[in-house]
């Protein structure tokens, strides 16, 4: 009995583990192409059938470059941690990871990074081969996605930032996914950012989101010089200091409310 019982809890762990892989590759694969299939369908019929040659500079065979490595950068920034940090102050469970000896906003992005790493890592392997193939730098390549992993600690520390406001408003929820939307345009995942008007570049320009994709899919496409990249890390850099420094302040703020109210 012990040894059936052994083979079926083997089973079921096999079959949960497998379950969870196909998940994983199908949100991959839904978060990837999906949007990829829809600017290829767009660059076609603007260029291909309305006979348009450049936009901002770019050709038919930049917009598709551009697509291509975005893509692979667009999956680095993901994740909806600053979502599981908003919960847990509205349900109460942050209590349970007051004691630990790590911060909590620390601790939260420690535990859920490691799918974004292999992300990562897949994504490199597969920008170095487009790069060889196209006959890009896989040396840009390489610090590219150095930025994009970046740009995904800025991403979280925001969102962290932005998830206080459930110390003092219960749906906070709405704050966050306003977040995410404007994440989506500026950080140039939907279009190119230099398609911007002259005029209203510099709302891009002022934020850190086009460190995510834009930033990262220039550089591997060898329109930032490595001076420009080296600046752009150095803002990087910056900005992480100042999200931390947010993130000290609005969560200080928050738990000594949190902690009068549990009183």
């Amino acid at each position: 009995m012990k040894l059936q019982w052994r083979l079926a809890a083997l089973k079921n762990g096999f079959q949960d583990a497998t379950a969870y892989r196909v998940e994983f590759l199908f949100e991959i694969l839904a978060s990837a192409f999906v949007p990829a299939a829809i600017q290829s369908i767009l660059w076609y019929a603007i260029f291909q059938v309305g006979g348009v040659t450049q936009i901002s500079g770019m050709n038919y065979s930049d917009m598709i470059h551009y697509t291509l490595f975005s893509l692979l950068f667009s999956q680095i920034r993901g994740g909806d941690h600053d979502f599981e940090l908003a919960e847990m102050i509205r349900s109460g469970q942050l209590s349970n990871y007051l004691l630990r000896p790590v911060g909590v906003v620390e601790f939260i992005y420690i535990r859920g990074v490691a799918p974004r790493l292999f992300i990562a890592i897949l994504c490199l392997t597969l920008g170095m081969g487009l790069g060889v193939f196209f006959g890009f730098s896989p040396i840009r390549m390489l610090g590219s996605m150095f930025l994009a992993l970046l740009g995904n600690i800025i991403h979280y520390q925001i969102g962290s930032a932005l998830s206080a406001t459930s110390f003092l408003w219960e749906e906070s929820y709405s704050i966050l996914m306003v977040k995410n939307m404007i994440v989506n345009l500026l950080s140039g995942e939907l279009i190119p950012l230099n398609l911007f008007p002259p005029s209203m570049q510099w709302i891009w320009k002022s934020t850190p989101f086009y460190l995510y994709v834009y930033g990262p899919t220039q550089y591997a496409l060898g329109r930032w010089s490595h001076q420009e990249f080296l600046t752009q890390l150095g803002f990087s850099m910056l900005w992480i200091l100042g999200a931390w420094l947010a993130i000290r302040v609005s969560w200080g703020l928050g738990l000594k409310r949190y902690s009068s109210l549990g009183g």
